[in-house]
Order: C-alpha cells, then sequence, then structure tokens
C-alpha cells in the first residue's frame, strides 16, 4: 500500500515527477505514479483524492504546468498534505505554474516547492511522514550529514588543489 501519491496532470510531467519516485524508494516508502489531469479528468481528479486516505495515502505530491490548478484541486478533496509541484513550461517558464499553486485562497492550503522542484517535493514528504516513523526521521537525518560531508569534502578539495584544478577536474 503506497504511502505517497504523485501526480501529474500529463505525461509530459513523468520525467520531472520520477525524481520524487527516486527519492522515495531511496528511502525505501512505498508510492504510486498518477496521470489525472484537473481540467480534462475533473470527476476521477475528485475521486483519486477523496479516496486517497482510506487507500492509506499520507501525503500527494502533485505537479502540472501551465494553469497548474491539479495541486490545489487535489487539496480541496481532501485533507491530506498536498505539496504541489510548479513544471517549467515553454510558454512562461513555469512562473505560471508557480503562481497558479502558491496562490491558495484561505483554508484550502498547498505546499509549493520550486519549479520542477519534485526532489525537494518528495524530501518534504518525507518530512511530514516522519513526523510518526522514527525510521524515517533516522534517515532523514543520515541523509543531512550526507550532504553536509560531501560540502566539506569539496571545500577541502578546493582549499587543497586552488579554484583552477578544481573548475579543471569538474
Amino acid at each position: 500500500m503506497p504511502d505517497v501519491g504523485i501526480i501529474m496532470g500529463s505525461d509530459s510531467d513523468l520525467a520531472i515527477m520520477k525524481e520524487a519516485g527516486d527519492i522515495l524508494q531511496e528511502f525505501g516508502i512505498e508510492y504510486e505514479y498518477t496521470i489525472c489531469s484537473a481540467h480534462r479528468l475533473p470527476r476521477e481528479t475528485a475521486e483519486y483524492a477523496s479516496t486517497a486516505a482510506e487507500r492509506g495515502i499520507k501525503v500527494i505530491i502533485a505537479g502540472a504546468g501551465g494553469a497548474a490548478h491539479l495541486a490545489g484541486v487535489i487539496a480541496a478533496y481532501t485533507i491530506l498534505p498536498v505539496i504541489g509541484i510548479p513544471i517549467k513550461t515553454s510558454t512562461l517558464s513555469g512562473v505560471d505554474s508557480l503562481y497558479s499553486i502558491v496562490q491558495m485562497p484561505r483554508g484550502i492550503p498547498v505546499a509549493t516547492v520550486a519549479i520542477n522542484g519534485s526532489a525537494n517535493a518528495a524530501l518534504l514528504a518525507l518530512e511530514m511522514i516522519a513526523i510518526s516513523d522514527e525510521k524515517v526521521r533516522h534517515q532523514l537525518s543520515d541523509y543531512r550529514d550526507k550532504m553536509a560531508s560531501s560540502v566539506l569534502a569539496k571545500d577541502r578539495k578546493l582549499k587543497d588543489i586552488g579554484a583552477e584544478r578544481y573548475l579543471e577536474q569538474k
């Protein structure tokens, strides 16, 4: 039974949304992918959201481009946390998507990450799950420790070999 639902408005969003799935997989969290358009399949979108909790979903990650109403529509039909990912578009570079997701009306919140920020959406979902799951909490702590160690190693290397050689080796 999946803990996280990853829903997208179009299959063209899958390459971006897969990054969220990859992070969740790394942490051993079960998830599902769904393609369901808020505008072209409104009844199906409402059904997905209104039944998510009873299907065991704890957090929903919703990505869409353009008008990007998917996350908001999902949030209107569930009290589960919804994380919106604005997908970059060729028309307005995802700014339209960002505004559509972040400007939710009072009472129907949607957490919003950066344009194409599905990795951060997955990490935010993990933080939400970690509230009641000690194993995930420890995994997140280890993940952050590894990131910090990586930055420190890069800093040591830069100091050891200098900027020119560092850039040559990148």
